[in-house]
């Protein structure tokens, strides 16, 4: 596995363990379209693998998604 996937797959579980510590019913992911197609498959590996709902995934991009998490 090369650098830059460890680092998404870094990335992503750090964004689900966050929203799952909220308390939600469903985790939901926004942010980077780079990033997208990557956080749709482990989004959908998690919903399989967990007894939680398959995560919500959106692409916002970067900008829409830190203006996201700001609010």
């Amino acid at each position: 596995m090369n650098k830059f996937a460890k680092y998404l797959l870094t990335a992503t579980t750090i964004l689900v363990t966050a929203t799952v510590a909220q308390a939600r019913e469903q985790i939901r992911i926004v942010g980077s379209s780079t990033v997208y197609p990557f956080a749709t498959v482990v989004a959908e590996k998690f919903g399989i693998s967990s007894k939680f709902k398959t995560p919500v995934v959106e692409s916002t991009g970067s900008g829409g998604g830190l203006k996201i998490f700001c609010q």
